[in-house]
């Protein structure tokens, strides 16, 4: 499986439960490098698919039907939980994998919400200065009038 068709198929998982995040479409982009991930990434893309579940049903219909071997199918048990045994791991790299997601969406977030506090500290700032501003302005224009009011007309 090629690194594009890997992108194609997470930015698919990924557009299908929102928008994406620049910050989660770069993790998966640096994962899609790795040919382990993308080889972890298609066979936990294959055995959540109900191609995986077809494929089995026909397998073991294959298997019990003709006679590969007698009942209590002793070879197809063992193979069964050696598949098992592999496809638990797989399920463990995809937590990993969904973990390690979660972590750069949330270390994404935080970073904006560490750029929103200093942005809120800056206008916090800024309407102070405002406020003061806008306080001369009033007293200079309370003495301007005041001092119209005492040189006036007489």
């Amino acid at each position: 499986m090629t690194t594009d068709a890997v992108l194609r198929f997470i930015a698919h998982e990924l557009t299908r439960r929102g928008p994406l995040s620049p910050a989660l479409v770069k993790h998966e982009e640096e994962r899609a490098k790795s040919v382990q991930s993308r080889v972890a990434d298609a066979i936990t893309g294959f055995a959540g698919s109900m191609t995986f579940v077809y494929v089995h049903l026909v397998w073991f219909a294959f298997w019990i039907l003709l006679p590969v071997e007698k009942y209590p199918f002793g070879l197809l048990t063992m193979i069964v939980s050696l598949e098992a045994i592999f496809l638990s791991t797989f399920v463990m790299i995809s937590q990993n994998r969904a973990d390690a997601r979660r972590q750069v969406f949330a270390d994404n977030q935080y970073t904006m919400i560490q750029e929103e506090q200093k942005q809120n500290v800056e206008l916090i700032e800024q309407g102070k200065r405002i406020e003061a501003l806008t306080k001369s302005v009033l007293e200079l224009t309370q003495e301007v009038r005041a001092s119209l009011g005492k040189s006036g007309p007489s």
